[in-house]
């Protein structure tokens, strides 16, 4: 069988059906067992998160600082940590820590266990721990694919400014946790 030729200019020709599952099982069986051994991590931590608890005040920082560890280790190995791919995280972060900031309240509570808050369990974490892991992955398999889209400054700031979206988002509820904290009455929340 010959090969198949476009007769529609302006219109791609579909991709042999055969090679698209061979890829996808190439880029699934090539993955490192670390990236699946992180995956399941976050999402334990993300059902964790979805219901209400007791959490130290320190422990509100440690999914938003593994989630910032992530994407500039990310970004770092991808593109470097400056230029225009550095600034469209940024602008990104600051752009979502603002709203995310001020958006909702009543997160953080008393809690009866000393040294601790009561956390109200949302499913926002979790969405956004997958955003974070998936967009790290896509650009790892497009980088892989395509290698020339490290030099690309459009791609390097598309994925640099999803990670500052959710890094943001992050940022901003730790911040809105914090402020809340400072309103609880003295001692809540002592050890």
């Amino acid at each position: 069988m010959g090969a198949r030729t476009n007769r529609h200019p302006g219109k791609v020709a579909p991709l042999n059906a055969l090679k698209e599952p061979a890829m996808l099982i190439q880029i699934l069986t090539h993955t490192p067992i670390y990236v699946w051994a992180i995956l399941a991590f976050l999402v334990q931590r993300g059902m964790i998160a979805m219901r209400d608890r007791d959490v130290e005040l320190r422990k509100l920082v440690m999914i938003p600082a593994v989630m910032l560890v992530l994407s500039l280790q990310d970004m770092n190995a991808k593109f470097g940590l400056g230029g225009p791919a550095l600034a469209a995280w940024a602008l990104a972060a600051a752009a979502m820590a603002l709203p995310a900031g001020l958006a909702g309240t009543g997160r953080i509570g008393a809690s009866n266990v000393p040294g601790s808050v009561r956390v109200r369990g949302s499913r926002l974490p979790l969405v956004m721990m997958m955003a974070v892991f998936f967009t790290k992955y896509v650009a790892s398999v497009a980088l892989s694919v395509a290698p020339q889209l490290r030099h690309d400054t459009l791609f390097a700031c598309a994925v640099c400014g999803l990670f500052g979206v959710f890094n943001g988002w992050f940022v901003g509820r730790l911040a809105r946790d914090l402020a809340s904290y400072r309103l609880l009455p003295a001692g809540a929340a002592a050890a």
